[in-house]
């Protein structure tokens, strides 16, 4: 890891790169590491490192033992199942919802959010890519008249992020991604609030499908039968 430098917090420094090591196997699950050799790696003090490893150790990622540092993780398949099919009950009647009442401007709006993300693919620009993507979906919730479901929504999908857990160039490609939005903007442009959830449900169950494969493969395991069952048994 390079010593961390920039305008956002060390804090915040020091958990981007740390959680970038271990998606990048440089920090490797079962594996013990220091505070203090990571602090003098990074050129911080120990407090920043306690305190993003802190936030990492909530996340699941890493687990302090006393007087000795902390230890990588390997990330929990049940996680990826438990997460989706919260976005699942969330999201696919809340799609409904939103086209029962849409207002003028939605589809505007929202086909502006899925040709930005076409943009950034043909970009390979992940991050950008994810932003025009978290907003497409929170155009919806906020349509829905439930503000408080983006956030809900929003931290499901940081619970994601911060397991480092993607399908881009793994199992499918941005411009898949992108593509899997257009059944849904299709069917609110017609107003088919059934065919709308349906393709929510579609597009949301088939990414913790695959992510739920990835993580369980990382684990040297096939995916669960009931972890399975909890993403594509979910019908809200």
């Amino acid at each position: 890891m390079q010593a961390v430098d920039g305008t956002s917090s060390l804090t915040e420094q020091v958990f981007e790169a740390v959680r970038a090591a271990i998606h990048s196997g440089e920090l490797r699950p079962g594996e013990l590491y220091s505070v203090y050799r990571l602090a003098e790696e990074l050129n911080v003090s120990r407090t920043p490192v306690r305190e993003a490893m802190l936030r990492l150790a909530e996340a699941g990622m890493v687990r302090f033992e006393r007087s000795r540092g902390f230890r990588v993780l390997g990330r929990d398949p049940k996680e990826i199942a438990e997460v989706f099919h919260l976005r699942l009950l969330l999201e696919v009647p809340a799609t409904r919802l939103a086209v029962r009442r849409a207002g003028p401007g939605l589809v505007e709006a929202m086909r502006g959010e899925l040709e930005a993300m076409r943009a950034a693919a043909g970009d390979h620009d992940e991050p950008r890519f994810m932003r025009h993507d978290r907003a497409f979906h929170e155009l919806l919730l906020v349509a829905g008249a439930n503000r408080k479901l983006v956030g809900v929504v929003g931290n499901l999908r940081d619970a994601t992020i911060t397991l480092g857990a993607s399908t881009v160039d793994r199992s499918r490609s941005l411009a898949d991604i992108a593509e899997e939005h257009e059944p849904i903007l299709a069917a609110l442009e017609a107003g088919d609030a059934d065919a709308a959830a349906e393709a929510m449900r579609s597009h949301v169950a088939h990414t913790g499908e695959l992510l739920l494969a990835q993580v369980a493969a990382e684990n040297g395991v096939a995916a669960d039968p009931e972890d399975i069952d909890l993403i594509l048994g979910t019908a809200p």
